[in-house]
């Protein structure tokens, strides 16, 4: 069978012993709850399958024993061990038992023998190829994702009765025929082992197709921001009265990003399989979008548990984390997000190991100027105290609004702009200007081997990629005296310099694109 630790595949060889004694039914090799909970889902499987159960001293040993097991993946190959383990040896032929060796066996049985779907089918397959197996029986939910891999013939079932007919046993002493006609009427649907097909997940393209940039009014500037943001990678934090149309913006940030390579593609479908968010879909090709509530704990966020399970930082893997209403974070959860901003992954340490997460996400935070969020507002009061407003930016920790290159205020939308017909671009226009600016990125980069979006260009590569005349220079010095902007500060001004210049086609970053970069770092509210 097959596990999971982080988000890679991990076999697991189920060993069956039955031996004479007082009947009992025990597992061993470090099994939580729901794995030692199979010994029930397993024994009722096996009668209400027509098959007897034998009433001897089972031994169930998953293998290797010193990592922990979880799940109910594990119940069909209990069941088909011990129903092998009770068969007369002459029952099987040796081509049988050869083929089992190389099968893996996956599912959650139900208490009538039928199979439901697991989690990270997908991980499990791509390891399983790597391991050279020959076949895989699975549960028919998670066929869709089961196409993805090549290499190796998958075999989904509804029952386990199918699945023992299917793999050539018996439990009358006869060897299945294993004809092509019996395997037609057992099997939900096969995929060669040389079948490979890329199955697009269309629901979420649907929902961003739904969501266009026109559909705000106004907000030209913070347009603009969002604009330069998806161009190069950035993290951006915008600020502004309720009702300006931040959280709007945010739900229209995805429409305006390009779609995913086969690469990124494949990783973020692994995180969603082992996730069990999938729901039947295949390979997730536009980057997901996830928006926590701002009362989730560090653990949702970043991941955690006994076994370490991935938290929102991973599920927005290659796509964007959204939080909304920043400041009501907690801060020690907020304070949590350094590492992944920063590095692209997260480190979860237990006792027994260390689990990696991928982590590589572009943040896009919204929140008020104050508590009734009517700071620097021309129409409305703001009845906020000094200090209440102090405390309240002050959830927010300086190093981690460092971190974030773009800080753009969203101020209200003037009434007049309601009256008129003119709509504003649309997202089909803006993707367009982002994907070129993204492949003079990716020629400026070529096969060195590193990132090539300009967020996540590496430091001995901003020297030569963000080449500009004196007077730019000049101007960005001046601003880091008077603005007193930190050593990263000035990468993040370059790097958004560098985008702004391969918006506009310019090899060179001007005095205007630096400009433009120093603006987004001021988070002085404009009054």
């Amino acid at each position: 069978s097959g596990a999971i630790f982080g988000v890679d595949g991990l076999t697991v060889e189920v060993e069956v012993d039955l031996s004479r004694g007082i009947p009992s039914f025990s597992i061993v090799g470090l099994p939580n709850t729901a794995v030692r909970e199979s010994r029930e889902r397993v024994t009722a499987a096996i009668k209400n399958s027509g098959h007897e159960f034998p009433l001897e001293r089972i031994t169930v040993n998953l293998a290797p024993a010193d990592i922990k097991k979880e799940g109910a993946a594990f119940d069909l190959a209990i069941a088909i061990g011990i129903i092998v383990a009770s068969a007369k040896r002459k029952s099987i032929a040796d081509e049988t038992r050869a083929s089992l060796a190389k099968t893996l066996f996956l599912g959650e049985l139900a208490l009538d023998g039928s199979i439901r779907k697991v989690r990270g089918v997908l991980p499990i397959l791509l390891h399983c190829k790597v391991m050279g197996f020959a076949r895989a029986v699975i549960p028919g939910q998670n066929f869709t994702e089961s196409l993805i891999v090549g290499g190796v013939d998958v075999l989904a079932v509804r029952c386990l009765a199918d699945a023992v007919h299917l793999v050539g046993i018996r439990d009358t002493g006869v060897p299945s025929r294993n004809t092509n006609e019996e395997e037609s009427q057992r099997v939900i649907l096969r995929k060669p082992a040389d079948q490979v097909r890329r199955v697009a997940s269309s629901s979420a393209s649907r929902r961003a197709e739904l969501l266009d940039m026109e559909d705000v009014t106004g907000q030209e500037s913070a347009k603009r921001a969002l604009l330069i943001a998806a161009a190069g990678g950035h993290h951006v934090m915008m600020v502004g009265p309720p009702g300006a149309g931040k959280t709007m913006l945010a739900r229209r940030f995805p429409s305006i990003l390009p779609a995913l390579d086969e690469r990124a593609a494949l990783e973020t479908t692994r995180i969603y399989s082992i996730a069990g968010l999938l729901d039947g879909a295949g390979l997730i090709t536009r980057g997901p979008f996830r928006s926590p509530h701002h009362s989730a704990s560090d653990a949702g966020l970043i991941g955690g548990g006994n076994v370490p399970r991935p938290g929102e930082v991973t599920l927005a893997h290659n796509g964007v984390l959204f939080l909304d209403e920043l400041p009501e974070f907690r801060r020690h959860v907020l304070e949590t997000l350094r590492e992944p901003i920063e590095e692209g992954r997260i480190a979860i340490s237990r006792a027994r190991s260390t689990v990696v997460f991928p982590a590589r996400f572009q943040l896009l935070a919204a929140m008020n100027p104050c508590p009734c969020g009517n700071l620097a507002s021309k129409d409305q009061t703001c009845h906020c105290t000094p200090l209440q407003v102090q405390r309240y930016l002050a959830k927010i920790s300086g190093p981690l609004l460092d971190r974030i290159s773009i800080h753009v205020f969203v101020r209200p939308v003037e009434i007049e702009a309601f009256t008129n017909d003119r709509r504003g671009e649309r997202s089909a226009s803006m993707l367009h200007q982002i994907f070129e600016a993204r492949e003079r990125q990716r020629r400026r980069v070529g096969d060195s081997g590193f990132a090539t979006l300009n967020a996540r260009l590496p430091d001995r590569l901003i020297r030569t990629s963000c080449r500009m005349p004196q007077d730019a220079e000049n101007l960005l010095i001046r601003a880091q005296k008077q603005l007193r902007i930190s050593a990263r500060g000035r990468s993040h001004i370059l790097r958004v310099a560098r985008t702004i210049a391969d918006i506009d086609g310019t090899k060179t970053i001007a005095v205007a694109h630096v400009a433009e970069a120093v603006q987004y770092r001021l988070r002085d509210l404009p009054v």
